[in-house]
């Protein structure tokens, strides 16, 4: 094989990298992830609630895809800017593949739901009891409920040339009531529509008096539907039944236009409750001319349309999914671990000054980072908190922790992303909370995310000032650090500690990018830093050295880093790509990506973590990273990669990711078509589960 050229795009005398049919589309490989998500909760592995679960985050996914990749992909449309990516399938054909999909696979989420789920929950005396089954005692408990609860709080609409057709919340809970006479008024149009009120929950627990035994359940609609005619006193209701409606709920914000970005983010957050509808859903049971008559009110074509047959709004039943009372049917629960480092030392400043401390979440508490803000609060010596917060949650311990220390004297800067999506809100009551408190508050640079995970601490030792940092791949969400995987790196490193003071420094003030010693950053090196590193592995392999590279991240859509893997690929890198989510490259296509294998984990936990490793001739290069490899991560977002150097634990991360290849639990794998392949042992093998190999190596969980 002739020696490529050590570029990222097209080697001499070699294949062209930018053909089309070399890449996925990001929606449609999006959409695949969700579908993967979906299929545990077949697998009679897995606790029965956790399977509830998957099902439910496929609903809660798809909310959000529709939301945002479907709406971007009609406002391409409407407006005609339609962006074709690297694949050259044009936005309307993507449309109409989404829509295969989905329609089959919704139907497919419901019949799981209907036939596999809700059976083996009633196995276990958990019911969602429907009208049909009530019992006498029943009934009469859901009528007072509805006279006491639910009636007072409901605004029926009739619709008529003075009450025209309403304006409905993204994802609200409606019925289209279909009336037969004539009100007091003399109006006959025949048609009402009734919002369910967004104030009561959508699934009610029935008391213990009134079931025999068990868990017993009826969904708000379930009463609605009941109970319909006491709406409508004189009317006879000839049929009710329940739609909801998602609409384009990305905030389309101008940098330009900005003067002032939390005032203008609360405008569109408002606005967001009623963009432009992209999604009809509703029963099966729906008359074909009341869901026309739907389809024409919110400009929708058939296409658009689902019916179920079930909830409208499956996410409601995470209810159920969380109810903790059954243990059986959940995960074992786990306590996670504390490094030995940490156990023994004084104080954490203490433990970090001895050395690097790096913790792999879930499985290792994510109470360090905590904990390091609190004793940087109530530390007479620490002079200054410097942190990003892009999601940390409504009631979060990091902020508290970052209030009582601006409230004890100390320099408290923190860098608010205000623009993290559906977690808006929440950012700009964190904001205001800090800013009363005294901490100087930045909301980063207009038109770039802040997505980098970092801390900094100023701390006065002797006649020195001695910086710690942490350094991330997640957020500080101390619920998330529960559930998603994800590295923490403590540090005391005076040259990794001086660049995390240089990226405050360009986020808080003005001026040229500066050079960093050890980090990655992006919009500035982190893109090119990683292209040599992969055009490095290609010189090495056409040098007849072994060349490899590890990588596992969320998402891979940048074209330009694909192409990169392409031609390190050609040169004969062997290329291993965990990638749980989106993921563009077409591994295995013959004289172009032979070498490279992508496979998505889906377990327990979500993955999260971002790690970028390179053979580099046997001197092994390391990063960690808050990173994803898409445009938007690269390009235009404050992210940074931080070097692991340690020899022991880059071998810690190594491991990790080999246990990652070696999955056959919750894998599967990617082939050139597009398709995916779920990973199964081999005869008389057993199945490999990585998460749970770490639980049990990590904090000693049983399996």
């Amino acid at each position: 094989m002739t020696s490529p050229t050590l570029t990222p795009t097209t080697p001499a005398d070699g294949p062209d990298l930018h053909a089309r049919r070399l890449y996925i589309n990001r929606e449609l490989s999006q959409l695949a992830f969700n579908v993967r998500v979906l299929d545990q909760a077949l697998d009679k592995r897995t606790p029965l609630q956790e399977r509830l679960k998957f099902l439910l985050i496929f609903s809660r996914n798809l909310d959000e895809f529709f939301e945002i990749r479907v709406a971007g992909l009609k406002s391409q449309i409407a407006l005609d800017h339609e962006l074709i990516g690297a694949d050259g399938v044009p936005p309307a054909q993507v449309l109409a593949e989404i829509s295969t999909i989905t329609h089959r696979e919704v139907e497919r989420q419901y019949a799981i739901l209907n036939a596999r789920i809700l059976p083996a929950l009633a196995a276990h005396n958990i019911r969602i009891a429907r009208r049909d089954e009530w019992t006498h005692k029943q009934k009469l408990w859901v009528r007072h409920y509805f006279r006491t609860q639910v009636a007072p709080l409901v605004t029926p609409i009739g619709l008529d040339p003075t009450h025209p057709f309403p304006l409905l919340v993204n994802k609200s809970l409606n019925f289209i009531v279909r009336l037969d006479g004539v009100d007091a008024f003399g109006r006959d149009s025949g048609l009402a529509v009734v919002p369910a009120p967004r104030v009561l929950p959508r699934l009610i627990r029935m008391p213990d008096e009134v079931v025999e035994s068990g868990d017993v359940y009826v969904l708000l609609s379930s009463i609605i539907h009941a109970h319909a005619a006491e709406l409508f006193p004189g009317m006879t209701v000839l049929g009710s039944y329940q739609f909801r409606l998602t609409r384009n709920a990305d905030l389309a914000i101008d940098p330009e236009d900005i003067e002032d970005l939390a005032m203008t983010l609360r405008g569109e957050l408002y606005a967001r409750r009623f963009g432009d509808a992209v999604r009809l859903e509703v029963a099966d049971n729906c008359p074909k001319e009341l869901s026309a008559h739907l389809l024409k009110q919110f400009g929708l074509t058939a296409s658009e349309l689902y019916e179920v047959n079930g909830p409208v709004n499956l996410a409601r039943l995470f209810r159920i999914a969380s109810k903790v009372s059954y243990p059986a049917l959940q995960y074992p629960p786990f306590v996670p671990a504390l490094p030995k480092a940490l156990r023994q030392a004084e104080t954490l400043f203490a433990a970090i000054a001895k050395q690097d401390v790096l913790l792999l979440h879930p499985y290792e508490s994510f109470a360090p980072v905590v904990d390091l803000l609190r004793q940087a609060a109530r530390d007479p010596q620490v002079l200054s908190i410097k942190q990003t917060l892009y999601r940390t949650g409504t009631h979060s311990e990091v902020v508290d922790a970052l209030v009582d220390a601006a409230r004890a004297g100390k320099e408290v800067t923190a860098v608010v992303e205000l623009r993290a999506r559906f977690d808006e809100e929440s950012n700009l009551g964190l904001a205001a909370r800090l800013q009363q408190a005294g901490a100087t508050v930045i909301y980063g640079v207009v038109g770039i995310k802040t997505h980098a995970k970092l801390i900094l601490i100023q701390r006065r030792e002797g006649d020195e000032l001695v910086r710690y940092a942490h350094l991330g791949t997640g957020n500080y969400h101390a619920a998330n650090a529960r559930v998603y995987t994800d590295y923490s790196l403590l540090t005391s490193d005076p040259a990794l500690c001086e660049d995390v003071h240089k990226l405050f420094s360009q986020l808080t003030g003005m001026g040229k990018a500066l050079r960093m010693k050890k980090l990655l950053q992006a919009p500035f090196t982190l893109k090119a830093g990683l292209l040599g590193l992969i055009a490095g592995e290609a010189a090495h392999a056409a040098a007849g050295k072994p060349a490899r590279i590890i990588i596992k991240v969320n998402a891979l859509t940048d074209p330009t880093m694909i192409r990169a893997l392409y031609a390190a690929s050609i040169a004969g890198v062997r290329i291993d790509l965990i990638v749980r989510g989106m993921c563009c490259l077409r591994p295995g296509v013959p004289g172009v990506s032979e070498h490279i294998r992508v496979r998505s984990v889906i377990g327990r936990f979500l993955e999260h973590s971002r790690a970028y490793w390179f053979a580099n001739a046997g001197e092994p290069v390391l990063y960690l990273s808050s990173a994803d490899l898409m445009e938007r991560n690269l390009d235009k977002r404050v992210e940074c990669a931080f070097p692991i150097t340690g020899r022991k634990l880059q071998q810690r991360i190594l491991g990790a990711l080999e246990h990652y290849l070696a999955d056959t639990s919750g894998a599967s794998e990617l082939h050139a078509d597009g398709s995916y392949t779920t990973l199964r042992p081999a005869t008389g093998e057993r199945v490999y589960d990585v998460q749970q190999q770490l639980l049990q190596k990590l904090c000693g969980a049983e399996p």
